[in-house]
């Protein structure tokens, strides 16, 4: 799930807030291969509507497929369930958002603490390439792969690092990431929010098909991409994201500010 290569190095991002919601966060995870600069525009449209925002950077990320296949994905979502915590320790309203693989880390927190609402954009949970039912064995014959390619991609590069190569044994830990985070959808609350380009060459349709069966009346909303491919994020509909995701976002917070008052 290779996010696109732009001279600004890989770092976290962290704002505190600021005005009427300052005390609402969002924590917000990037995808497989990528870094927050996948995600960073996302994060600074919400940081200038006033939102406490942090953005961490996964291990093995923001470096070179060397350092991600001495990864496990226990390894990063804890990171971003690190992140996450300590956000939600200076906020009154939590929520999480997350691209691509980043979309299933925050679906697994979701479902194991009481966040007020989810947005996700082009979340992967299932892959095209049948072959990764035996990544497990085969990870031991092939080191790496390419990574996947877009043909026509229209998003924004950005310098995630040296990932020239996908390393099958991340790809085993990614394997088993979607496959804990699906089992997780029941236990969600929490309203989810989805986008999903209509052309994605990285998650096939079956993962927005787990999303409903498992999500059921849980799904808020499903936004159909007509003009971006995967990283949407850094795309031509990014601005229909980050618009309705900060309504989203808004709206929810309201809600629970309501309920709360005697």
């Amino acid at each position: 799930m290779s996010e696109s290569s732009n001279p600004s190095p890989p770092a976290a991002f962290s704002y505190p807030g600021h005005g009427p919601n300052a005390k609402v966060g969002v924590a917000i995870c990037h995808g497989f291969t990528g870094s927050p600069l996948s995600v960073l525009p996302w994060a600074e449209h919400l940081a200038s509507q006033g939102y406490a925002v942090t953005v961490p950077l996964l291990p093995g990320h923001g470096t070179d497929w060397r350092q991600l296949a001495r990864t496990r994905w226990s390894d990063w979502y804890r990171s971003f369930e690190a992140a996450y915590l300590e956000l939600e320790g200076r906020t009154e309203t939590c929520f999480l958002a997350g691209l691509s693989m980043g979309g299933a880390i925050t679906l697994l927190a979701a479902s194991r603490h009481d966040v007020a609402g989810v947005s996700v954009v082009n979340p992967g949970l299932s892959f095209y390439d049948r072959r990764v039912r035996a990544v497990g064995l085969l990870k031991y014959f092939q080191r790496t792969t390419l990574p996947i390619q877009e043909e026509q991609p229209a998003a924004a590069a950005t310098n995630d690092g040296d990932y020239s190569r996908t390393p099958l044994a991340a790809v085993h830990e990614l394997r088993k990431l979607f496959a804990a985070a699906t089992r997780a959808l029941p236990g969600i609350t929490a309203p989810v929010q989805v986008f999903k380009s209509r052309t994605d060459a990285v998650v096939p349709p079956t993962s927005l098909a787990l999303l409903r069966k498992g999500l059921g009346g849980r799904l808020a909303e499903v936004v159909d991409l007509h003009s971006s491919g995967h990283v949407a994020t850094l795309d031509v509909d990014a601005p229909e994201i980050f618009a309705k995701s900060s309504a989203f976002f808004h709206t929810l917070s309201r809600q629970k500010t309501a309920s709360e008052t005697p």
